[in-house]
């Protein structure tokens, strides 16, 4: 009983040295200038963090294809613990989950937060089926149907793992902090295009990776507007990124099967795995929702004007 006492008190007091070390970390990160530089340190310095973290961890038997990825969740896990410290000295907030988008007290807070996720997850299967629908229509794809547990597992692990981990890095952090630097309509078109060119590939030729650095910055913009929609609540583009991310996944994974003669200019690049974001269809889709969301900007501001001009 003890032993487990004492490996307890051990874990614990490891954890608050690990939370101690980030924050001096944040203190001497933020004393950085120009204003613009602990922005552009934070991401890379934690995911070198989380990969050194990860190294002994090679050397007890990780294989060697998981480092990637153990090292990304050690690095977001990082994020995680360093941000409170982050928000109070770089936001002058306490408030840290509310002003991400991830909290808030009370039921009804709750509540919205949750109908914000399934909102999302909604448009993304919107979405996938508009982009199904119209492969199998124009006969660039076959539909197989195939279903097994352990793949509706991943796509789990990629809604919620994909969808909040990049949500809270580029709809949260990074643009609390462009809108701080560089003002808030520059700074929602700024988190668009840097979302653009992580999320690029830059080996598949000229055209087809300005197709997909079109599509993936109407994504960014379409995720963006959809935290405005939802009043600041991150989780609707949590349901809507991460919906995409898994269920393309399973589509790929058993139930579609895209024709080797499907041109990539409308399935998008990556031949038979396809990112579906740089093709005719995902562009077609992604900016259809865009417009439809503009419009909802648009009808929700018009109250306001109306009232300023009645005064």
């Amino acid at each position: 009983m003890r032993n487990l006492e004492s490996q307890g008190t051990h874990k614990f007091d490891r954890t608050r040295k690990l939370i101690v070390t980030l924050n001096l970390l944040c203190d001497r990160l933020l004393l950085l200038k120009p204003s613009w530089l602990p922005t552009l340190l934070l991401i890379p310095l934690l995911y070198l963090l989380g990969w050194i973290i990860c190294v002994p961890l090679v050397w007890l038997g990780l294989p060697s294809s998981q480092q990637s990825l153990v090292g990304t969740v050690i690095s977001v896990l990082l994020l995680l613990l360093l941000l409170p410290t982050w928000c109070r000295l770089r936001w002058n907030t306490r408030q840290c989950w509310r002003s991400l988008g991830l909290g808030g007290g009370g039921r009804n807070n709750r509540r919205r937060l949750s109908s914000s996720f399934f909102r999302g997850l909604f448009l993304a299967v919107v979405l996938l089926a508009l982009m199904t629908t119209s492969l199998l229509m124009g006969s660039w794809a076959h539909w197989l149907g195939e279903w097994s547990l352990s793949r509706s597992v991943n796509a789990l692990a990629l809604l919620l793992g994909v969808g909040l981990a990049e949500e809270l890095i580029f709809r949260a952090w990074l643009w609390r902090e462009l809108d701080q630097l560089i003002g808030p309509a520059s700074a929602v078109t700024g988190q668009a295009l840097i979302f653009s060119l992580v999320h690029a590939r830059f080996n598949l030729g000229f055209w087809p990776m300005v197709g997909l650095l079109i599509g993936l910055l109407l994504l960014g913009l379409c995720l963006a507007i959809q935290r405005r929609l939802d009043g600041g609540s991150l989780w609707g583009c949590v349901g809507l990124h991460g919906g995409l991310v898994a269920g393309w996944f399973l589509l790929q994974n058993g139930l579609l099967q895209l024709s080797p003669d499907a041109p990539s200019w409308l399935v998008g690049p990556g031949n038979t795995n396809a990112n579906p974001l740089g093709g005719v269809v995902g562009l077609t889709g992604l900016l259809v929702l865009l417009l439809f969301q503009l419009t909802a900007v648009a009808r929700a501001l018009r109250p306001v004007n109306g009232a300023r001009r009645a005064s």
